[in-house]
């Protein structure tokens, strides 16, 4: 049995961390789903800016769409739902058969809008109607403006993706507006099935930290943080307040690891993804990840419900200078910033492919 099978039979879904034209068009995806147990996609700016500026194989489409009218964002919003609706087509069997829990893509709101409570909502519900799809999340960040958004979002009924979570205290905040927007929909007299997904980023933790302390330490932060994570998500998913709501029909919010490919070139191209290996959580693997996993990785257990030693672990990280909580905000506005950086370099990519695309054309007319 390979090591993806053995994930998915631990009780964690596999995820790829990537989406391309090419991926959809040449059966890759596909092929990742029967072979390698991929039960869903995530997808963000800097993905989409790859995709868009290798190769031509939205060209085509940016012509069509410029030629409609469409720039700018909405122009890449739907360039990017045509492949996200083809990839949740694909993952909708999975859907079906775990009622929902599973078989979901992702895409974000504009990484503009991560200070702007009100704007997320209003795009989170366009995103969600426009896509036409019942499984693909919407991706709210999980910060301070961020968290009654999600809020809202959840009481309308759009399925969200938290994301840019960093800590165990972050994750919290955002579980309880999952938690408070579906209280809130049971008092409307609503159905309370509104899934969502909250994601801790792992690695960039790590990325942040090694520097500043000894070899012995390195690569151990992130991982302590989800440990850390993982017991609070253990202890929500068993407080009366969930039992309350579970027994009213509302769906687990599940805990996903991101960002995590191994970014150590000395660390093992498989750490994360063996370190995470947890039921009832979902990890959202890179390709090149997980081809690596596939080929050589190994499991040693789940992870342990109490956290293991990640206090003790995080304790000696705070006596080599480390202070987690101003870190973890740290890595939550870097992370934004990133965002947006991605964002704009991504509207300038596609700006540049319709003055390509529009010189091509007025080219071939002669």
């Amino acid at each position: 049995m390979n090591a993806t099978r053995q994930l998915h039979d631990l009780g964690q879904s596999l995820w790829l961390d990537n989406i391309t034209r090419t991926l959809l068009d040449d059966g890759t995806l596909a092929r990742y789903i029967t072979a390698d147990c991929i039960t869903g996609l995530t997808s963000n700016p800097s993905i989409f800016d790859a995709a868009i500026g290798d190769g031509n194989a939205y060209d085509a489409g940016i012509a069509e769409k410029t030629r409609a009218g469409k720039s700018g964002e909405a122009l890449f919003i739907e360039l990017a739902l045509e492949d996200l609706r083809r990839a949740a087509d694909l993952l909708r069997p999975v859907f079906d058969a775990t009622d929902h829990i599973d078989g979901w893509v992702s895409m974000e709101v504009s990484p503009l809008l991560a200070a702007d409570t009100k704007g997320s909502i209003t795009a989170a519900k366009q995103i969600h109607a426009q896509a036409d799809r019942d499984n693909l999340f919407v991706k709210i960040p999980g910060t301070p403006e961020g968290v009654p958004a999600i809020e809202e979002a959840i009481f309308a009924g759009v399925p969200i993706n938290i994301t840019l979570l960093f800590s165990s205290a972050q994750y919290v905040a955002s579980a309880e507006a999952y938690l408070r927007g579906i209280e809130r929909r049971i008092e409307a007299g609503l159905e309370p099935i509104v899934s969502s997904v909250a994601s801790l980023f792992v690695s960039r933790w790590d990325v942040a930290a090694n520097a500043q302390l000894p070899d012995e330490l390195h690569n151990r932060l992130g991982i302590a943080v989800a440990q850390q994570t993982y017991r609070a998500y253990r202890k929500l998913l068993s407080s009366t307040r969930w039992q309350r709501l579970a027994a009213a029909g509302a769906l687990p919010q599940r805990l996903l690891w991101a960002s995590t490919g191994t970014k150590d070139p000395k660390a093992p191209d498989t750490l994360y993804i063996q370190a995470l290996a947890a039921p009832d959580t979902i990890n959202t693997i890179p390709e090149k990840t997980l081809q690596a996993f596939a080929d050589h990785g190994k499991l040693s257990g789940a992870m342990a419900n109490d956290g293991g030693d990640a206090d003790a672990v995080l304790a000696q990280l705070a006596k080599a200078g480390i202070d987690i909580d101003a870190l973890a905000a740290k890595l939550q506005t870097d992370g934004a910033q990133a965002f947006v950086k991605s964002w704009q370099q991504l509207l300038q990519r596609i700006a540049d492919k319709v003055s390509a695309v529009g010189a091509t054309s007025k080219g071939s007319t002669h």
